[in-house]
């Protein structure tokens, strides 16, 4: 099967945010960089079974060990810098528009394995607070991480208890974000 890539030029995608208590799982792509599970949709497949496809492949973890929580009310999408997209593929992709997905891991100690597929996604990852990966991820990607967690906080935290937004939120999500490399904090 392949992907499904829209008239506009947009991949259809899925975004994986997992949580454990308050905080985030986030992965460092095997060649650098660090983001969330993601994946795209391939013909003929419903976008959770996409979600769950992709959480399998990319860090093992089946849909029983997790609860879905809820998703974005529509697609959240981004175009990718004109160095990326790929002009010698038909169709030409342009960009992404993804469905984002909230799931809360059930156990703590649940492990995650990398080398389900042949070209593993991932080599490393880590829990992290809930806005930090808008700072990790590569800079065209800050806008709709941005939206997503935004979205899906009130899902997150129901209590009305998300954390504050960071002091330098303002700065990466201003249109286009910052182009410097994302540190860790």
């Amino acid at each position: 099967m392949s992907d499904v890539i829209d008239s506009d030029g947009f991949r259809a995608n899925v975004g994986i945010v997992l949580m454990l208590g308050a905080e985030v799982f986030l992965g460092r792509r095997t060649g650098g960089g660090w983001q969330f599970p993601q994946g795209g949709v391939r013909a003929g497949e419903a976008l959770e079974q996409a979600l769950y496809r992709e959480l399998e492949e990319e860090i093992g973890v089946g849909q029983s060990a997790v609860d879905l929580v809820g998703q974005t009310e529509r697609w959240l999408r981004y175009r990718l810098p004109s160095r990326y997209v790929r002009r010698n593929q038909q169709p030409v992709c342009i960009g992404q528009k993804q469905r984002w997905f909230l799931l809360r891991l059930k156990n703590a100690d649940q492990p995650f394995d990398f080398a389900r597929t042949d070209q593993p996604e991932f080599d490393k990852w880590r829990w992290v607070p809930y806005w930090q990966p808008v700072k990790e991820v590569i800079y065209f990607k800050r806008p709709v991480y941005a939206r997503a967690l935004t979205e899906l906080a009130a899902l997150a935290f129901p209590r009305g208890q998300s954390p504050p937004l960071p002091e330098w939120w303002a700065q990466l999500t201003a249109r286009g974000g910052s182009r410097a490399p994302a540190a860790a904090e």
